[in-house]
């Protein structure tokens, strides 16, 4: 896996990644560290990145156990460490989960099994952050 990061250039602080698999992102940063809030900024990318590693995970895990999964939102709220450097310390994933007949037992193992062995981004944030979760199911 590889990328590259290209900045804007002088009077800028916006920068555009391109994927190993073709795709560009464009981050920026806050207007008070000198960016013009153009883009996500670059740990809200990590954020993101994280919800749809797991997200990923859940309706695989789901579809592959036969579930009739028909939707999957994931809502994550983040706390950062207040000093240098601000890592995230705490993040809180709320999983809204729709199918027809879904146990919670089911949504709750793959839930857990995403968590713990197979989102790499999760299992990599919960070096500095506790991890917890929540889930709710609705009849689609």
């Amino acid at each position: 896996m590889e990328c590259t990061i290209h900045w804007a250039g002088p009077g800028e602080m916006s920068f555009v990644a391109q994927t190993g698999s073709g795709h560009s992102v464009v981050m920026d940063g806050a207007v008070e560290g000198g960016g013009r809030n153009l883009a996500p900024r670059p740990m809200e990318m990590m954020l993101v990145g994280a919800g749809g590693c797991t997200a990923y995970d859940v309706v695989l895990i789901l579809r592959k156990g036969r579930h009739d999964v028909r939707g999957c939102e994931v809502r994550l709220e983040a706390q950062r460490a207040d000093a240098e450097p601000r890592v995230f310390t705490a993040i809180h994933f709320h999983f809204t989960v729709r199918g027809r007949g879904l146990k919670p037992a089911a949504v709750e193992r793959a839930i857990k099994l995403s968590h713990d062995k197979y989102c790499s981004a999760t299992i990599m944030l919960a070096k500095t952050a506790a991890i917890t979760h929540d889930y709710e199911i609705v009849e689609d």
